[in-house]
């Protein structure tokens, strides 16, 4: 025994590759696709494409970034100018919080679609206090669930490719309770059913909706940048952060295009797109409703972790814009176990709030719009860095306005409503800043004995 410790673990490649399957294998897998059809009719398919041609780019300016400066994939003072910045953060956060919202009502419309608002309330609830107490997402929970939805969307997919095609009205579409106070918003009910939360009123269906139809498809790809923040985690960072976000969005592309055919099959455009449990949908109209509980299952794994990784990573990057003195300071206080408890609360309120307020569709409008602009912030601090490749700053560049084009496309009020929460929240980190940094700079004055001041 030479007494010297055992050096650190370092995750392999492949374990970088599961770690990214497992950030795309969630809400938008089971839900995205219903209002992609809705927004672009059969040619939603092409959306899937021009989807994946932006996370690829994401990809690869978060790997240029993070391989290009201690700060790693996030985005730090000096990259740009400190208004920029702050909107990044901002987006960020509010697409997590959105992304858990859309998350438990996509697990309540798969659970219980007669009732999915109230298990998505419950869901909530059960997860802000499993992330307070620091109860995270382990890696073989992680390959637990990149098997098991492979499994569930492979019976999905060979369901779908042997239907003979819509046989039944569906028996998922979105039910009223889905929607909450969002429906009007979304401009998708119709004269006989109000409550219907799709995009067929507000979008005509063709190819101008190819580009909202990417937006919906992006959810799949929002929580790619994982892999970078593993950082020296990582046995071959140089190799993982390059290859294994990649070959996610790869992987992920194969079967949403796969999915697409099985669900244009079996259920159609029109029905594909009023169904708010599309999978469900499919497995019910093709009379295998027997085989749709592990569809259901997986679905309820999926959308239940991706509720957890998204408020997690949204309480940690609201206590890390406290600790930087961009939020108020209660923000950043930590329980025994180091998680930010009260971040975890406050957001979970924020959550349990979009989730009563929003219907699904909407949720997932919010989600991605606030990750397209905190893409395109990220593809702009690629191009402040110095010494850049030649390459790596036309993909910043594409990439960036390929962002913010989706991003305009996706419907109004929703869009809207996102910038509000944006200009809201970036207007709150300025206030609070200054405010702080204004206590920070009396704070010296206050504690100067009372005779030195004198003297």
């Amino acid at each position: 025994m030479n007494g010297c410790l055992a050096p650190p673990y370092r995750m392999p490649t492949v374990t970088a590759v599961v770690v990214a399957l497992a950030a795309t294998f969630g809400t938008g897998l089971y839900a995205a696709l219903g209002p992609a059809a809705a927004s672009a009719g059969t040619w939603f398919p092409l959306g899937v494409l021009l989807a994946a041609l932006l996370a690829l780019g994401v990809v690869a300016s978060t790997a240029h970034l993070s391989l290009a400066r201690p700060a790693g994939p996030e985005l730090a003072r000096g990259d740009l100018p400190a208004p920029a910045l702050r909107l990044g953060a901002v987006a960020r956060v509010t697409s997590r919080v959105a992304a858990g919202s859309a998350a438990a009502l996509v697990f309540g419309a798969y659970v219980l679609p007669t009732q999915p608002v109230t298990i998505a309330v419950v869901a909530v609830l059960a997860v802000v206090a499993v992330n307070a107490f620091g109860v995270r997402i382990s890696h073989g929970a992680a390959r637990g669930l990149v098997v098991g939805t492979l499994l569930a969307l492979t019976v999905a997919i060979a369901v779908g490719l042997s239907s003979e095609g819509p046989q039944a009205v569906l028996s998922s579409a979105m039910p009223a309770a889905a929607t909450g106070a969002g429906i009007a918003g979304d401009g998708a009910g119709t004269p006989d059913d109000p409550a219907v939360a799709t995009l067929q009123a507000a979008i005509e269906p063709g190819p101008l909706g190819v580009l909202a139809a990417a937006g919906f498809v992006f959810l799949a790809f929002t929580g790619l940048s994982r892999v970078a923040e593993l950082g020296g985690s990582l046995r071959d960072p140089v190799r993982a952060i390059r290859r294994a976000p990649a070959l996610a969005v790869m992987i992920t592309t194969l079967l949403l295009l796969l999915l697409s055919a099985a669900l244009l099959r079996g259920l159609g455009a029109s029905g594909l797109a009023s169904a708010s449990a599309p999978l469900a949908a499919l497995m019910d109209t093709s009379s295998s409703a027997q085989v749709g509980v592990l569809v259901r299952i997986g679905a309820a794994a999926a959308t239940i972790a991706a509720l957890l990784g998204a408020l997690s990573r949204a309480a940690a990057g609201a206590a890390r814009l406290s600790r930087e003195g961009e939020l108020p300071a209660f923000l950043g206080r930590g329980g025994s176990r180091g998680t930010p408890w009260v971040a975890d609360l406050t957001l979970g309120a924020l959550t349990l709030a979009m989730t009563l307020l929003l219907s699904a569709t909407t949720a997932i409008v919010v989600t991605v719009v606030a990750a397209l602009v905190h893409h395109a912030v990220v593809h702009a601090a690629v191009l402040r860095l110095p010494g850049r490749p030649v390459r790596a700053a036309v993909v910043a560049v594409a990439g960036g306005v390929g962002c913010l084009v989706v991003a305009a496309a996706m419907p109004l009020w929703p869009l809207l409503a996102t910038v509000g929460a944006l200009a809201a929240g970036w207007l709150l980190c300025a206030v609070t800043a200054r405010s702080r940094a204004r206590a920070a700079d009396e704070e010296p004055v206050r504690r100067t004995d009372p005779e030195e001041q004198a003297a």
